[in-house]
């Protein structure tokens, strides 16, 4: 890796907008949620490593409740990945490149009760995230869509809850956004760490 690699320093777009206040890797400060998509397929290849990084992630009992159904954008399943979206999503994310559903289960082959399937999918979701970063990709997730048409329409298990839906893409300028998006296409800042976490207790 170069010294560029988002993954070793703060890209010049985040430091302009975050600091961090302890020493951690420019990767987690470099991953946030930009809109602008250009509206381009991606070769598959460029997207299925984002997939194979959501499939390292830690697990309760490795039980690996993730699962993600997702389009990319020319296949005959697009239209109906992209009708799941509200509106104001579908008014950016109809620009993405793959567009995914991510299900966690519920239970696991015993029927028994996996507690942790929600926070496990979200570590599925983060690695997914990480990498999509580090590649220099749009990942933004949302939760603006028909989680039950979702369901329905995709087929899911009744095993399965519906967790979030995700837009990958090449990004574009901000100028490629509507109108009224276009001055949040910026890193967020984050809350104190002194506010997110007690030692001792809440």
């Amino acid at each position: 890796m170069t010294d560029t690699d988002p993954s070793r320093s703060l890209t010049d777009e985040v430091a302009a907008h975050r600091e961090p206040s302890e020493d951690v890797g420019a990767l987690f400060v470099n991953r946030w949620s930009p809109r602008a998509m250009t509206g381009e397929p991606l070769d598959e290849s460029e997207y299925r490593p984002l997939f194979e990084a959501a499939r390292w992630a830690p697990s309760s009992r490795n039980s690996q409740p993730w699962r993600f159904a997702y389009a990319a954008r020319g296949d005959e399943a697009w239209e109906t990945f992209a009708g799941l979206l509200n509106e104001f999503n579908r008014s950016w994310a109809a620009n993405a490149a793959v567009l995914a559903v991510l299900f966690s289960e519920t239970t696991d082959e015993k029927d028994r009760s996996l507690q942790s399937h929600s926070f496990d999918a979200g570590a599925a979701w983060e690695n997914l995230a990480l990498e999509g970063a580090r590649r220099g990709l749009v990942v933004h997730p949302m939760g603006g869509f028909d989680h039950e048409a979702a369901a329905a329409e995709l087929d899911a298990p009744s095993s399965y809850d519906v967790e979030a839906m995700i837009a990958i893409g090449e990004r574009a300028p901000p100028e490629s956004l509507p109108e009224d998006l276009r001055e949040q296409e910026v890193p967020k800042g984050r809350k104190p760490l002194d506010e997110v976490i007690n030692r001792g207790g809440f």
